[in-house]
């Protein structure tokens, strides 16, 4: 499976099979974690065989189900915390599906008490993603138009448009899609537009799909 494979494969699935993660592909996801980790100045790391993580009052009522496996993306909050979040995050979600698993972005519906004694003092927690075998392959939801998360670009380049089509299938907090992309001397930017929850982990995870399917380096604005 190919990146942009993975991008349209990849829907938010919340329920899973009691079925572990092998060996072999623990051994991937890890070494992918690690070398985000070394890039991206982040503390990345999953957790396998730990249901508590997903076991709160707000993991039920989010509709969770036998999750025993996630990633969870903390790190010193500086610099761009959130965006790099997203970006480095959404390449394990890739990388899951290409292995044949699924995956949630959560922001709220995990034990977050559980979560936070796994990291170190001095580091922040960003956002857990559920991991395992889905019951199902999850369901796309809709996504705006091309036009309606671009700005100032009259005449679009094939190579922008097909950027903007991956970007439009990033998974976003409430499906709110509150980014944008531009051109600025013919290389994409890319923004968060209006107001919203974890936008700019949203920019990131987008920001990625963008790079993949058009091959341009994206730069993001404050």
């Amino acid at each position: 499976m190919t990146d942009l494979e993975a991008i349209r494969a990849r829907h938010s699935v919340r329920a899973y099979l009691d079925k572990p993660i092998p060996p072999e592909l623990r051994r991937e996801l890890d070494a992918l974690a690690e070398r985000c980790n070394r890039e991206s100045g982040l503390h990345i790391r999953l957790i396998y065989d730990d249901p508590a993580g997903y076991d709160s009052f707000l993991t039920h009522y989010g509709v969770f189900r036998n999750v025993t496996n996630y990633i969870v993306l903390a790190g010193k909050k500086e610099g761009d915390f959130d965006f790099r979040c997203g970006y480095y995050g959404e390449k394990l979600v890739l990388l899951a599906q290409k292995l044949g698993l699924n995956t949630c972005w959560t922001a709220l519906t995990f034990n977050k008490k559980r979560v936070r004694e796994l990291i170190p003092e001095g580091e922040s927690l960003c956002m857990a993603i559920a991991l395992g075998y889905g019951k199902t392959q999850g369901v796309p939801h809709r996504s705006k138009r091309p036009e309606r998360v671009s700005e100032g670009v009259e005449t679009m380049p094939d190579w922008f448009m097909k950027g903007l089509e991956a970007a439009l299938l990033a998974p976003t907090a409430v499906n709110q899609q509150k980014f944008c992309f531009g051109l600025e001397n013919g290389e994409p930017t890319a923004r968060v537009k209006g107001i919203g929850s974890y936008t700019r982990v949203d920019l990131g995870i987008a920001a990625l799909h963008f790079e993949l399917s058009s091959g341009r380096k994206v730069k993001a604005l404050e």
